[in-house]
């Protein structure tokens, strides 16, 4: 009896965590579906997701276009040095722009995102959460997730876009630089390498990934944000702090994770 209770309890243990992370998938699918249901209904609709775009698209552009310009810089200043060495530093131009629309634009913009407006989404809900402005929303007759969540959505699936087309260019005038200006690479061969390479598929690949991290970013930071209540370890300022944490951290190992499986389905 004692060695049944013994196999029975380790299945629980094993169990528990199991049953705990499908819930919480559960409850974050059904919270995403409720918030793009609900893009299109209200008066007020536009004007919030104007003023989403401005501050998740608009006030990334500069941190998003920095990152862009250096990462194209040391990009061009490694894959020079490594194709010099087989003779073929003529595809410097391929192999930069291909690396950065297939994978470093849509990620990169993605972790810049979520470090500078991700964090702020979620701090700013959970602190209308703790002040208990949302059972307000409630009481107003306002539905909290068309309110606060909707807007961000839809702002978010139109500012990944085109801050990751711009992390694009701005990257490849980045390697132009080290690779023409500095290192002494024909400028026509450059830029025929990257007309020549670059498929509207792998444009179109790119873009896909950026709108799928655009719906896990927000999704995951308005989630942590909207149900910081209900956080056992922590009450208050702490709460939200613990929440915002937990939102970057979360939404960072999403977007590798989602790359992963969408490259794996569009290769």
């Amino acid at each position: 009896m004692n060695e049944k209770r013994e196999a029975v309890n380790i299945f629980a243990q094993l169990g528990r965590p199991i049953l705990f992370v499908i819930n919480e998938l559960g409850r974050h699918l059904l919270f995403l579906l409720f918030a793009c249901l609900r893009i299109f209904s209200g008066r007020q609709q536009l004007r919030n997701i104007v003023q989403h775009v401005y501050f998740i698209g608009a006030r990334s552009t500069l941190i998003v276009a920095l990152v862009a310009l250096f990462t194209g810089m040391v990009l061009g200043l490694q894959l020079y040095h490594t194709l010099i060495q087989f003779g073929s530093v003529g595809a410097l131009g391929s192999a930069v722009s291909l690396t950065l629309i297939r994978e470093l634009g849509p990620v990169l913009t993605a972790i810049m995102i979520t470090a500078r407006a991700g964090s702020a989404m979620t701090s700013e809900i959970g602190v209308q959460r703790i002040t208990e402005q949302i059972d307000a929303l409630y009481t107003m007759g306002v539905d909290p997730i068309r309110y606060l969540v909707s807007p961000r959505v839809a702002a978010a699936l139109v500012s990944f876009p085109l801050l990751t087309v711009m992390f694009d260019l701005i990257g490849i005038i980045g390697a132009y630089f080290t690779g023409v200006v500095l290192l002494g690479l024909d400028s026509g061969t450059y830029f025929y390498r990257v007309q020549s390479s670059v498929d509207m598929e792998d444009i179109t690949g790119g873009l896909v990934k950026a709108v799928v991290f655009a719906a896990l970013v927000t999704s995951v930071c308005c989630y942590q944000g909207y149900f910081t209540h209900f956080r056992k370890a922590a009450h208050g300022a702490q709460a939200v702090g613990t929440s915002t944490t937990s939102a970057v951290v979360a939404s960072c190992v999403l977007i590798l994770i989602a790359d992963y499986i969408v490259t794996s389905f569009l290769l």
